[in-house]
């Protein structure tokens, strides 16, 4: 029965990313009509790459400004009961040093989300976990934090961009701790981290309107 529950929570939280982005997407594009700003529908190359699809919409707001957000989903069941599980929302300002949608900028982006992960591991540490310790564990939580970020985007043509940015910031996790992967038995909750450092890496591909 737990089970039943848990996986209709997830097929929740599931619909309500979608929800979170066709909103983003649709709300971008009505104010589009209304004015004459650009906007952008982007995708980012290396979140797609480790399946977990990541979508966005950008739009101008002033010569130099542009207001953004951009959610990604991995919902996928992984083989051997391994767990790679997430979803996350990234609201992001960004000033232009030229005009907008177009050469040098800087930003401020928010970043929360949700998260199931274990079953595999590598060596190093990212938001505070030490990801060898994943080997034979699972780790499921929240995130929440923001930062700051530098990016370049180049025109392709007259509707394509192609945009790399990094950035830098704090988080603070919320997990609980399991003994596998593919088991219920927690052997420990409410765990606490804070991270300093990268909160963002991306190459988007962008189309404008």
């Amino acid at each position: 029965m737990r089970r039943i529950k848990l996986n209709n929570v997830r097929l929740e939280e599931m619909r309500l990313i979608q929800k979170l982005i066709f909103v983003t997407i649709l709300t971008t594009l009505t104010i589009s009509e209304c004015r004459s700003q650009q906007i952008g529908i982007k995708t980012n190359l290396i979140s797609d790459a480790t399946a977990s699809p990541g979508i966005g919409a950008e739009i101008s707001v002033a010569p130099r400004w542009s207001l953004e957000v951009t959610g990604s989903l991995n919902a996928w069941d992984m083989p051997s009961e391994r767990k790679w599980k997430h979803w996350f929302i990234e609201p992001e300002v960004r000033y232009w040093f030229c005009e907008a949608l177009h050469g040098h900028f800087v930003g401020m982006h928010l970043l929360g989300g949700k998260y199931n992960i274990g079953g595999f591991g590598f060596d190093g540490k990212l938001f505070g976990i030490d990801f060898n310790t994943l080997r034979d564990t699972r780790r499921q939580g929240w995130v929440a934090g923001g930062g700051i970020n530098y990016g370049y985007a180049w025109m392709l043509s007259k509707h394509w961009n192609l945009e790399a940015e990094i950035g830098v910031g704090y988080l603070f996790t919320v997990y609980d701790v399991y003994k596998c992967a593919g088991c219920g038995k927690m052997t420990d909750k409410d765990v606490t981290r804070h991270y300093f450092g990268p909160t963002e890496l991306a190459i988007n591909l962008e189309y404008i309107f």
